[in-house]
């Protein structure tokens, strides 16, 4: 009896032996794609520098500008007037983001041209789980930038509830990770790195302003229903509402199931843009 049950057990302990190894060689996948990213960002300064300049730009001077303009009803998640510089701090998050964004899949076209993106998909781990873990690092990025962002936000007087910090960040992780897949998909799809400042000039841009940004919803309303309609439906807006009930504690289910279906709408394009055999690197090859 011994004899028949010892091959089973000898089985089961080699089946687990494989199981650690495969979850140890995707943890090191994992942890060396951070790191690369996170040097990649320490040693580029004024990455980093560009990211807080551009955000501040708006809310220490644009803000000002439009304050008087753009006055803002009382609106959900606020219970109270606010100052315009309140209204679009959750907008210059979104920025953030969508700039990081945008900058990592520029980094993947630059690492195509140079032949290293071609190294790491190669690898013999699934492709997908390469590129999710390519975007979770960026990620990390954009979020470390947005508390630093709201740091300064803090000493300007925008003053957001304690808990709202803590609420904020599944909130980023979410919104990040749907920008960023957006980013990717562009990436895919963008063969030289001289066409990629049109290319995200005609992205960034119209999200940015048809958006929920800069303004409330009934504003656009009142202008137009089609520009209404479009900021309403931007998976942009959408990801700002989401950071904009964050921070004050509250919860937008709307935004929240709208910004993880066009985040598994981006990512799936993306993987198979990747994909040596229908997407991206076919087309590289063919022309």
């Amino acid at each position: 009896m011994q004899q028949i049950l010892n091959p089973r057990s000898e089985t089961s302990r080699v089946t687990e032996w494989h199981i650690r190894m495969q979850l140890l060689h995707y943890l090191r996948a994992l942890n060396g794609i951070s790191e690369r990213e996170l040097l990649r960002f320490i040693r580029q300064r004024e990455r980093f520098v560009a990211a807080l300049v551009r955000p501040l730009v708006w809310l220490f001077v644009f803000a000002a500008g439009f304050r008087s303009a753009l006055g803002v009803a009382i609106i959900p998640p606020y219970e109270t007037y606010i100052l315009y510089e309140v209204y679009i701090t959750p907008g210059l998050i979104g920025m953030i983001q969508l700039f990081n964004g945008m900058q990592s899949s520029l980094s993947m076209v630059y690492d195509r041209e140079m032949g290293s993106m071609k190294t790491l998909l190669v690898s013999p781990l699934p492709r997908w789980f390469l590129l999710t873990s390519k975007l979770l690092a960026g990620n990390a990025v954009s979020i470390l930038q947005v508390y630093t962002f709201l740091l300064v936000a803090w000493f300007y007087g925008v003053r957001i509830p304690l808990e709202g910090y803590l609420w904020l960040l599944p909130a980023l992780v979410v919104s990040g990770l749907m920008l960023g897949s957006l980013g990717m998909l562009l990436s895919s799809f963008i063969k030289q790195l001289e066409n990629f400042a049109g290319v995200m000039n005609f992205v960034i841009f119209p999200m940015f302003f048809m958006s929920t940004a800069l303004y409330p919803l009934w504003k656009m309303r009142e202008s137009s229903q089609l520009l209404y309609q479009l900021a309403e439906y931007n998976p942009f807006s959408q990801a700002v509402e989401l950071v904009r009930f964050a921070l004050y504690g509250q919860f937008n289910q709307f935004a929240l199931w709208y910004t993880l279906a066009t985040l598994a709408v981006f990512l799936s394009l993306a993987i198979i843009g990747y994909n040596p055999s229908r997407g991206m690197m076919k087309r590289k090859g063919g022309g």
